[in-house]
């Protein structure tokens, strides 16, 4: 296929090119992360992005209306890196944005300035898919028939389901899924396994699989399915373009998402770049990463250490001597957010210029104010996995810092289903041993137990009037 698209050497003293299709990660020249890149033919990117709108018309038909029913593909003018009968779609991205003013109020915003991003009613249960869509279009184009990832979970859980629900009888693929010992919620291992991934438990965490898994790719000849693969991060730019539709196009104050591996920093960063590029927006939006306090690399290195994008120069040896310095102390990252449970993030040089193109802000939050502000998002209609509700602790963070003004539009990125791990939730509200706060826990909503009396129920039932 003759293609726009290319592969291009993040560093600024390499930017060493490869071709679209070719299986490269990281650069053979510098070792430096890859972008995909365009050279964008300005005929074929609409002049407004109201055109978009148009294709809601197209749901439900065959053939341009199955991808019109994608939430990614339906923006396939601004990911050109594969022809229509090439995309892999099982309707990812319906996802709307919603507008939350009880817990808004709650939290001190202006009514009408606050949303939420749930990217939990997506297909597998989380933002995931956006990118899967992408890159098993390239597994797809490139004919594989085995793709890998190291998982929390939710990579896991939707790799395992494209590639169950994308397999033919002509091309079956197999998924195989990397995980660490204990460092998976059982709502996210049950979809792997029961989507057919072929499930290897590493004796490590997260970052230890994620070294394995790239070496057992190499060897192996499997295809990597980590946001490292540049095709994901492309799929998960979608989520931006759909906030922007469900604000009529207005590009709001504040996107605040949680950070881990930071795949979706950095897609987001990526999007608001190349909008601004292209003169889709007149101007891009402020953009908060979250960390968890147990798994805190982003927010170190940024906030203490002063690492920067530094127009693609970043001082590596801050991160040597930060890696090196938990080497040492044995350090582990440690959260009830598992899904952000990463010490190492690969996509750290990405989300360094996804906070320089949005004049960006790094904050952490520790695992009871995450659970605290689980619990009031669930209170307020929107039940969130405990990594989507460090977005929200870091809005009320940042409000209370006055970096961010209640008149402020807002927009908190919910990143996966409340059923991802629903052990978390039950601990919270019940309280038991294994609760990190089991005196505290404001929001706690606990059953109450009642003798199989009517009057006993009744008696129960009065207190809530």
């Amino acid at each position: 296929m003759d293609s726009i698209a290319h592969q291009v050497c993040l560093s600024a003293d390499c930017r060493a090119t490869y071709a679209a299709d070719e299986v490269q990660f990281k650069c053979t020249r510098c070792g430096s992360l890859l972008d995909v890149a365009y050279d964008w033919n300005r005929a074929a990117v609409p002049n407004d992005l109201k055109f978009f709108e148009s294709r809601w018309s197209t749901v439900g038909r065959q053939g341009q209306g199955r991808l019109d029913f994608s939430g990614v593909w339906r923006f396939r003018e601004l990911l050109p890196f594969a022809e229509p009968t090439e995309m892999v779609t099982i309707g990812e991205g319906r996802t709307i944005l919603q507008q939350a003013d009880l817990l808004g109020r709650e939290l001190g915003i202006k009514p009408g300035h606050f949303f939420l991003q749930y990217e939990g009613l997506n297909p597998s249960g989380s933002f995931k898919d956006n990118g899967m869509a992408a890159a098993f279009t390239m597994a797809r184009r490139l004919a594989y028939k085995q793709v890998a990832c190291a998982s929390t979970g939710n990579t896991s859980a939707s790799m395992a389901l494209y590639a169950s629900a994308g397999s033919t009888p002509d091309h079956p693929v197999q998924a195989i899924v990397f995980v660490g010992s204990g460092k998976i919620a059982f709502g996210k291992l049950s979809q792997a396994l029961d989507y057919g991934a072929r499930t290897l438990q590493i004796d490590g965490d997260f970052d230890d699989c994620m070294k394995r898994v790239q070496e057992a790719s190499a060897k192996l000849n499997l295809y990597l399915m980590n946001s490292m693969n540049p095709y994901r991060l492309e799929g998960q730019k979608t989520i931006m373009y759909r906030v922007l539709e469900g604000l009529d196009w207005e590009v709001p104050d504040w996107i605040i998402v949680p950070g881990g591996n930071l795949g979706n920093s950095s897609a987001f960063g990526k999007a608001w770049l190349e909008l601004k590029e292209l003169g889709l927006v007149p101007r891009v939006p402020r953009l908060a990463i979250i960390n968890a306090a147990g798994a805190n690399t982003l927010h170190t290195l940024f906030n203490d250490r002063g690492l920067r994008w530094n127009d693609g120069r970043i001082d590596q040896s801050l991160v040597d001597d930060h890696f090196h310095s938990m080497d040492a102390t044995g350090y582990k990252a440690k959260t009830v957010a598992s899904a952000i449970e990463i010490s190492r993030p690969v996509n750290l040089p990405k989300a360094l210029r996804a906070l320089a193109v949005t004049d960006g802000v790094v904050r952490e939050v520790d695992d009871d104010t995450i659970l605290d502000h689980k619990a009031l998002i669930g209170r307020y209609g929107f039940g969130c996995e405990p990594a989507s509700a460090a977005s929200v602790a870091g809005l009320r963070l940042l409000l209370e810092e006055q970096v961010i003004d209640k008149d402020q539009r807002v927009v908190c990125i919910l990143t996966g289903h409340e059923l991802k791990d629903p052990d978390a939730t039950v601990r919270y509200h019940v309280g038991d041993e294994q609760s990190s706060h089991p005196q505290a826990r404001p929001h706690a909503n606990a059953p109450i137990k009642v003798a199989d009396d009517l009057d006993a129920i009744c008696k129960a039932l009065s207190t809530f009037e």
